[in-house]
């Protein structure tokens, strides 16, 4: 049996390098020698990944392909690729809509045993669908940041920013922030940050944001309000998993205005809407969850362009093997991008 090395997580703060099976690909299949694996948020969130552990995290990989199934079209042995973890049907009711994502199948697939690991199989479905090669001046890096920047970009067409919108973004970490990148690109007005690390405020600064406000410093809503003439912004993203942040985003939308659900909380987590408030205010909540592989091509040609700087979003990276000090560092939030190298 051929074996190779993963992280395996068990819990958060017991994530441990061991020797697993090596994938077996079919006629169909791929497998590709992991390069760079980026640390999603969610990998953090002990609620959604626990009753999944034992498990491979990572889901924003990017590597070279090392063998191929007999019947593969289109890819070869030592082609630069970046890969989906989840890919639609393109077929059932909800692909026939374009809402891609609500795809049964969309839930289903996932590479196999996933990102933190030497190795992982892209089965025929995320092959065909959703696998991009990329350009040798890319660097994997680089690569690993076409998924959450799909995300962002799925989430802002969903919301039909306009140009000069005032837009809030809840939360400055590595979503929020490309956020904030894609909505200089989209042309938006002013944009405001918050977030409770000055480090990541300072990012949002870098990164062109109007305004950043540590709530513990300063009064939110007051700052707010006092920037839009009392109205409130015409868009409001929240990238925190906060019960808190949802609440204030439905104070500081302004009327008529958007509030889009960019992160989930757990599922104990409820709070209490008014519809006579939802109604007389004409307030729109919009969730965007995941990306398709509509806008993983839109991503790359961003960064492949330099339209987007997707570098200045990686602060740290870690080898495989240093893996659970990777999550710590994470979870940390003195960061933005971490990033899980295989060093061959």
């Amino acid at each position: 049996m051929n074996l190779m090395k993963a992280a395996v997580y068990y819990e958060l703060n017991n994530v441990l390098i061991e020797d697993i099976p090596t994938p077996k690909i079919t006629s169909n299949d791929v497998l590709v020698n992991m390069n760079a694996c980026g640390v999603c948020g969610s990998d953090l969130m002990e609620w959604y990944q626990q009753p999944r552990a034992p498990s491979v995290l990572g889901h924003e990989p990017s590597g070279i392909i090392a063998k191929t199934g007999r019947s593969v079209k289109g890819f070869s042995v030592g082609d630069r690729i970046f890969t989906h973890h989840h890919v639609a049907c393109l077929n059932c009711y909800f692909c026939r809509r374009g809402a891609f994502t609500l795809c049964t199948r969309f839930q289903e697939t996932h590479l196999e045993p996933g990102g933190f690991s030497e190795c992982f199989k892209v089965p025929s479905a995320n092959l065909c669908v959703d696998t991009l090669k990329i350009p040798d001046e890319l660097s994997f890096e680089e690569a690993t940041l076409i998924e959450p920047i799909a995300c962002g970009i799925r989430a802002l067409s969903k919301c039909d920013v306009k140009p000069s919108d005032s837009v809030l973004v809840f939360g400055a970490g590595p979503s929020g922030l490309i956020l904030t990148k894609l909505l200089r690109a989209f042309g938006a007005g002013e944009i405001i940050v918050t977030d409770l690390i000055d480090y990541r405020l300072k990012a949002a600064e870098r990164f062109k944001a109007s305004l950043t406000i540590n709530p513990e410093k300063e009064s939110l809503i007051d700052t707010v309000k006092d920037m839009t003439n009392g109205r409130g912004t015409d868009l409001v993203i929240v990238t925190a998993p906060s019960i808190n942040a949802y609440i204030s985003a439905i104070e500081l939308c302004r009327r008529g205005g958007t509030i889009c659900a960019f992160a989930p909380t757990n599922r104990e987590a409820f709070m209490k809407v008014s519809p006579h408030r939802l109604f007389f205010s004409e307030v729109k909540i919009v969730s965007s969850y995941s990306a398709s592989h509509v806008e993983t091509r839109v991503a790359l040609n961003l960064i492949e362009t330099g339209r987007l700087q997707a570098e200045e979003l990686i602060t740290h990276t870690f080898p495989l093997s240093k893996t659970a000090e990777a999550l710590r560092k994470a979870s940390a939030k003195e960061c933005i991008k971490v990033v899980i190298v295989n060093e061959h």
